[in-house]
C-alpha cells in the first residue's frame, strides 16, 4: 500500500533519534534540517520503506544514510557490529565518488575526528565501492572482509549476486538505497534492477528496508511500485515523501564594459577575456 507522508519531524525530534556523536556532528555542520531529512529520517528509523522526491542537491542522500549510520554506530558501541553487509547503496551513475565522498565518507571522517577530540569510541564503519572499474584485488578483499555499507551499480549488483563467494555476504542486508531512481525506472536497465532486488530479497532472512531517492517526476504511484515490488501478489508498503524545497539563487548580470553597444567587437571581446 502507498502512504503519503504529510508530517515533517522537527530538528529536535529528528536529532533526538540520533546518537550524541551524530547530533554533535550535525549541529556543527548544519543550522536546520532539509525537507527530505525532516520527512525521511523518522520513517527510516522505524524501518519503513520510503521514497523521497525532491530536487537535486536538497539533502536526499544524507537523509538516507544518517539513520543507517546511527544504527551501525549503536551496534559498534555495543561491540555487536559484525563483519557483514548491512546496507547496499545502488546508483545508476558510474561517477559515484563525489556523491559518496560528500554524503558518506566525509561525514564518517568528521564524526571520527569529533570522537577522537572527545576521547570517545570512534565509528568503525567500513565503506567500499564495487563497480566495473574495481580491481580484482579490491574484490577479493571485500569478499574476505565485507564492508558494512556496499556501494554499487545495478549491473555490478547483478554480478555479485551470481558470485558464490560473495553472494553469502548479502544474507544479513537490512537496508537498500536506490539513488537516482528516476534514471532507471522506465528502462530495461530498471527491469534488470527490479529483478536483482527480488533475487536479493530471496537471499535475505527478512524483508530489508527499501529507500528510493528521486528527482521530482511523475507518475509517483508507478515509481513507488517499482521501488518496493510485490510480495504474494500484494504491493509492499511504502511511504512517499515529496519535498518542495528549492535552491536559493544569487544572480547577477556582469558586463565587461560600460556600454557594450557603442564599442567595437574586438574591444568588448578582449575585455570579456580580462
Amino acid at each position: 500500500m502507498i502512504h503519503k507522508v504529510k508530517r515533517k519531524g522537527s530538528k529536535e525530534e529528528v536529532l533526538g533519534l540520533m546518537e550524541p556523536l551524530i547530533q554533535e556532528w550535525f549541529n556543527s555542520r548544519f543550522d536546520k534540517l532539509t525537507e527530505p531529512e525532516a520527512y525521511a529520517i523518522p520513517l527510516i528509523h522505524q524501518k519503513k520503506n520510503v521514497l523521497v522526491f525532491s530536487p537535486t542537491g536538497s539533502g536526499k542522500t544524507i537523509a538516507a544514510f544518517l539513520s543507517i549510520i546511527n544504527e551501525l554506530l549503536k551496534l559498534d558501541e555495543k561491540g555487536e557490529l559484525e563483519d557483514r553487509i548491512y546496507c547496499i547503496y545502488i546508483s545508476p551513475l558510474k561517477a559515484l565518488a563525489n556523491d559518496i565522498n560528500r554524503n558518506l565518507t566525509t561525514p564518517l571522517e568528521e564524526m571520527k575526528a569529533i570522537a577522537d577530540e572527545r576521547n570517545v569510541k570512534a565509528p568503525n564503519i567500513r565503506v567500499a565501492v564495487r563497480s566495473g572499474d574495481t580491481s580484482a584485488y579490491e574484490r577479493q578483499k571485500m569478499a574476505r572482509k565485507p564492508p558494512h555499507i556496499f556501494i554499487t551499480t545495478p549491473e555490478s549488483l547483478s554480478l555479485v549476486l551470481s558470485t558464490p563467494k560473495f553472494r553469502e555476504k548479502f544474507s544479513g542486508v537490512e537496508y537498500v538505497i536506490v539513488d537516482e531512481i528516476h534514471e532507471v525506472c522506465s528502462s530495461k536497465r530498471g527491469v534488470f534492477l527490479s529483478l536483482s532486488l527480488e533475487r536479493l530479497q530471496e537471499q535475505v532472512k527478512k524483508n530489508f528496508v527499501r529507500i528510493g531517492l528521486s528527482a521530482t517526476i511523475a507518475p509517483v504511484r508507478e515509481i513507488s511500485k517499482f521501488l518496493v515490488g510485490y510480495e504474494n501478489n500484494r504491493l509492499r508498503d511504502v511511504w512517499v515523501a515529496e519535498a518542495e524545497s528549492r535552491k536559493g539563487l544569487d544572480m547577477g548580470v556582469i558586463c565587461p564594459v560600460e556600454d557594450i553597444a557603442r564599442l567595437p567587437y574586438e574591444i568588448v571581446n578582449a575585455k570579456m577575456y580580462d
